[in-house]
């Protein structure tokens, strides 16, 4: 949050952003990476504290995925949130991998 830069290019990347106002003010938002027809990436999910527990969170990923109804949703969950997302009708998927630094790849030719 604290580097605006990386904020605006996180933004301007994302081909998928869908917001929870209230009286014009910002209270949620999820932003996506999606082809629309195969994966829907839902990289980031953030709902304001004070707003929490209303159902804002279950229907930012509602919209989302309505956005892109061919596509899987996708997400990373924060270590704190995993118990969020099962109560909202998503499945654990264990096949996941991350990769930090390209550099600790180890290439074979093939």
């Amino acid at each position: 949050v604290a580097d605006a830069e990386r904020i605006a290019d996180m933004l301007q990347h994302a081909n998928l952003i869908v917001t929870a106002r209230m009286d014009g003010r910002l209270i949620g938002v999820s932003r996506a990476l999606t082809d629309f027809a195969f994966c829907t990436y839902l990289s980031d999910l953030a709902v304001d504290e004070a707003y929490q527990h209303q159902g804002i969170g279950a229907r930012l990923i509602y919209e989302t995925k309505k956005h892109s109804p061919q596509a899987k949703l996708i997400l990373l969950a924060a270590p704190k949130a995993t118990g969020y997302y099962p109560k909202v009708g998503m499945s654990l998927f264990e096949h996941c991998f991350i990769l930090d630094d390209a550099e600790k790849m180890i290439l074979k030719q093939v």
